[in-house]
């Protein structure tokens, strides 16, 4: 039933994988097996950063269409990974999400919030304490910077509502690669009284020895 529905849907919306540009929708099966959750973690200032992906081949390619070419469609294929992300860092103890805010011009850009989009699908109970954190000023492309220069990029560059002293947070993103965001989401945190119980996201970038 659920593939006749999808069927009928790519007649009227066609759509292609947003992994392997196959015809007919938004996360074919194979790319979707791609997508399994499986548990890895990586310790970053102090604290331990759990993903269920390798930002890699398929996972990787989701994410890019999901956030750079506005395929928000494919928000609720990668919701299970972010899901069990987050289940794994908090441990059954009570944390409060904290997402890593975007820059103005990312969200001019998209118009969304993509970690927050996919946290929004994944039925977790946990709401997020939103504007948490926020920009205190604006922060060059990651993407394209080296890993030191990604530390003096963030260093400094948040700062955490006084709503959060006295709170257990979860740091919740989409992809860690060297952790200097997380680590400076942390630093904010603890500056305005708050404790980072771990950290959550879609995907590791794998690391290169």
């Amino acid at each position: 039933m659920r593939s006749a529905l999808l069927d009928a849907a790519a007649v009227l919306l066609p759509v292609r994988c947003a992994g392997c540009s196959a015809p007919d929708r938004s996360v074919c099966p194979a790319c979707a097996r791609s997508l399994t959750p499986q548990d890895r973690n990586r310790t970053v200032a102090g604290f331990t950063v759990f993903s269920s992906l390798d930002y890699v081949d398929v996972p990787r390619a989701v994410l890019l269409a999901y956030k750079d070419a506005g395929r928000v469609d494919v928000a609720p294929a990668l919701a299970g990974a972010l899901r069990r992300a987050v289940i794994a860092a908090s441990a059954g103890r009570p944390v409060v999400p904290v997402l890593i805010p975007s820059t103005r011009a990312a969200w001019r850009r998209r118009g969304y919030h993509p970690t927050g989009m996919v946290l929004a699908r994944s039925r977790l109970l946990l709401p997020p304490l939103w504007r948490a954190l926020r920009l205190a000023r604006q922060t060059a492309d990651q993407a394209v910077l080296s890993s030191s220069e990604r530390e003096r990029n963030r260093e400094g560059s948040l700062v955490a509502s006084s709503r959060v002293a006295g709170r257990r947070c979860l740091l919740v993103d989409d992809i860690v690669t060297t952790g200097a965001t997380l680590a400076e989401a942390a630093r904010a945190i603890a500056s305005a009284g708050g404790e980072v119980a771990g950290a959550a996201t879609i995907a590791q970038t794998p690391r290169r020895r």
